[in-house]
């Protein structure tokens, strides 16, 4: 009777005591050390501090003391610092919607002291001294103390009365990397900051106010700075800013990662599907690339208020916030060599052995990517480069070198010796080796093409660079050509055996090779027939090209063929279609790849992602030989 009374009884709902409220917050807010150091950072910085100066022990479980030079906090405000809910960030709920500091929900720090000692020690500018207050200890209520100016907060033995969580920690060394990571996003996002990290007593970090590029370069180093673009973009009230890598410093791994929106660290679903997508054509498998990219707007526009981490957040524009990061990077990632390096006249030449004579600059304007069929339109681009064992390069040759550069992409480079041994050369005064990716000098072992250009030599793999030529050719010709791109019929079909898998597959998707500019029809049982193919693959190896392609066709659905697979097959077609490595090439027809890649999108990297050419600069020639010392 007891048992069923016992059972059927209904519980009362009682408020929380304030202790286990906190405690409760304190599973969201304070996940690890580093999310403590996290939440007394925004403080610091919110507080107008200029050095922040952390010093951690055993990974932050022991001790996190963080002291800055900010504003300070009065006597009487510090009782309400460690209260839930109480804040000088928002009064009102339009305030919430314009948030414009790093912390405002009133938590942070009453969820720290519900799980660890805390100490808080603050003095104002014009205070006669310091004060203290602590959640332990004969010092809940302020106390004088001393200290210079700003505010010294310590969180001593974190999860030392929630002895479960504790338990989920991981090792120091995992803790304080996380902790090391935390500050990093905040130096990212404040260059006009100073931070110092030290662990065990030992500093591990130590960071000077500076401007956002020397910070990024500090903190991520040399290698993604020389490999990345950097961008900076408005639309309304919309501003993208910051440094993309190319593909050729991927990662394996996320850890580069920074996107910071209204300098708040996010991780954003939208924002981080918007940047793949404009990595998809220049970066493929399993690789992940690397940013710092800083979004501005309206604080209206965007919802901070989302979880108490405060690392997602809602945007009222989503999809014209993300269009806008897409097409902005998109544009930046793509853009042709001849826009981004520095113009002739910015590019400081040191003069070195006599392997130029003076000659007057060339000033024609460089080929551009237009014409039938997306190839490049002749031009007057007349470049007066000469190598050292050869006569100064008269206008008739230029002529050739752009008669070369037509028969390059058209046919694939047939032999223009010809062209180049009929020419007449004529004498000039002056020479221009400015461009961006200069002109050739030789062939190396038929897959690398050296040249010289203003800052040194440059490395260029021939066959990954036509790649990327021919990939963004088929698919300007495929996108502006209907209803097929221009074709080119054989006089004499390849004629190949296929596997009667091959067999159906040519038959079941003949619309789709047809719309990309192919005839591929039986001749027997077991073979099968290239009738045509598109103008710009007509020297490629086409019965590769054909096995290719139908493998390709064959993993996929009819209808997605086009729609969803677009670019994959046209990147399978430039491939077959690309200058094989072993092909000699003609001055003319080297310097001719030379200027497509300069006006071509993309250009830096193949269609698999690996970058096609390298500089090597005068200075880093100078230190492999150890000239001047």
């Amino acid at each position: 009777m007891n048992a069923t009374a016992s059972s059927n009884h209904i519980a009362r709902i009682q408020p929380l005591p304030d202790q286990l409220i906190n405690q409760i917050a304190a599973g969201e807010v304070v996940e690890r050390p580093a999310s403590v150091l996290k939440e007394v950072l925004e403080n610091s910085l919110d507080a107008g501090a200029r050095q922040i100066d952390v010093q951690i022990a055993a990974g932050g479980i022991k001790l996190i003391r963080v002291a800055d030079d900010g504003r300070g906090m009065p006597r009487e405000d510090l009782p309400l610092a460690l209260m839930r809910h109480a804040t000088s960030k928002i009064s009102t709920l339009d305030d919430l919607e314009h948030v414009a500091s790093f912390g405002f929900r009133g938590e942070a720090l009453a969820s720290i002291a519900a799980v660890a000692r805390l100490s808080l020690t603050s003095r104002t500018a014009d205070g006669e001294h310091a004060w203290r207050i602590s959640n332990t200890g004969a010092e809940q209520t302020p106390a004088p103390a001393a200290l210079t100016a700003g505010t010294v907060i310590e969180i001593a033995d974190l999860y030392y009365n929630t002895p479960a969580r504790r338990k989920f920690l991981k090792s120091e060394n995992t803790e304080f990397a996380h902790c090391q990571e935390t500050l990093w996003r905040m130096a990212l996002a404040r260059p006009d900051a100073a931070f110092s990290l030290s662990h065990n007593g030992s500093v591990k970090l130590r960071l000077t106010r500076t401007d956002g590029a020397r910070r990024i370069r500090e903190l991520l180093g040399s290698d993604f700075f020389d490999q990345a673009r950097p961008l900076e973009v408005s639309a309304g009230d919309l501003r993208l800013s910051g440094y993309a890598a190319l593909p050729a410093y991927s990662r394996a791994t996320r850890d580069e990662q920074y996107f910071f929106v209204n300098g708040r660290f996010v991780r954003d679903k939208l924002l981080t599907h918007a940047v793949r997508q404009a990595y998809a054509d220049i970066l493929h498998g399993s690789r992940h690339p690397a940013y710092v990219l800083f979004l501005e707007l309206d604080p209206y526009g965007v919802d901070v208020n989302v979880h108490p981490a405060k690392t997602e957040v809602r945007f009222r524009d989503a999809r014209g916030v993300h269009q806008f990061v897409f097409h902005a990077l998109q544009r930046v990632l793509a853009a042709p060599l001849a826009q981004l390096l520095p113009a002739a006249s910015s590019i400081p030449l040191t003069p070195s052995a006599s392997s130029i004579s003076p000659t007057p600059s060339g000033t024609g304007p460089r080929p551009t990517a237009s014409g039938a069929g997306g190839i490049a339109a002749a031009t007057s681009y007349a470049p007066a480069y000469r190598t050292p064992h050869q006569s100064p390069l008269g206008i008739a040759e230029a002529g050739a070198q752009t008669t070369a550069y037509l028969d390059f992409v058209a046919t694939g480079m047939r032999d223009t010796q010809q062209a180049t041994a009929t020419a007449t050369p004529s004498p000039q005064t002056g020479q221009d080796i400015a461009t961006p990716l200069g002109y050739a000098l030789a062939q190396l072992h038929g897959i690398y093409i050296l040249a010289q250009n203003a800052a040194g030599l440059v490395l260029v793999d021939m066959h990954a660079a036509h790649e990327r030529i021919l990939y963004e050719q088929l698919k300007r010709t495929l996108d502006t050509e209907t209803p097929t791109p221009p074709t080119q019929p054989l006089l004499i079909p390849a004629v190949f055996s296929a596997t009667p898998r091959e067999m159906a597959t040519a038959e079941t998707h003949a619309a789709t090779l047809a719309q990309l500019g192919f005839e591929l029809t039986a001749a027997g049982p077991q073979q099968l027939a290239l009738r045509s193919v598109p103008a710009l693959l007509a020297n490629a190896a086409l019965t590769e090209l054909a096995r290719a392609l139908l493998a390709d066709l064959d993993e996929f659905p009819a209808s997605q063929v086009i729609e969803e697979r677009h670019n994959e097959l046209l990147a399978t077609m430039a491939c077959h279609g690309a200058v094989r490595a072993r092909r000699q090439l003609t001055l003319p027809e080297m310097n001719a790849l030379l200027r497509e890649m300069e006006a071509t999108e993309r250009a830096d990297q193949c269609n698999h992602g690996r970058p096609t050419w390298s500089q090597l600069s005068l200075v880093d020639l100078d230190r492999l030989f150890m000239r001047g010392k």
